[in-house]
């Protein structure tokens, strides 16, 4: 049988994030939620998401997550894993590193 998938929604700094993980429990230390096994979509080569690569950045050494209770949105058990995402608090939005331009001549 296979291991169940889980999209964690917490607030961290004024920013929303959608992880996903195999392992998600009541930790030891008081008023936290343990968060495991983490998982980021492998890509070789081309980049195609910028956000997935930010949080495998972020969290991609991370053994075990401890996120405070409060923190958390939702966990949800899924069917499979999605796009990880990491959105503003306020608007919902998604939040996305902007292509740096080329600044205008004089």
């Amino acid at each position: 049988m296979a291991k169940a998938i889980y999209k964690i929604t917490f607030l961290n700094a004024g920013r929303i994030y959608e992880l996903y993980a195999r392992d998600v429990q009541s930790s030891a230390l008081w008023g936290f939620t343990e968060v495991s096994e983490l998982l980021f979509d492998v890509n070789e080569g081309l980049v195609l998401d910028p956000t997935e690569e930010r949080l495998k950045d972020e969290f991609g050494q991370t053994r075990r997550l401890f996120l405070p209770m409060q923190s958390i949105v939702r966990i949800e058990e899924v069917e499979r894993k999605g796009s990880s995402a990491i959105r503003d608090a306020g608007s919902g939005e998604k939040v996305v590193t902007p292509f740096p331009m080329p600044s205008k001549g004089r």
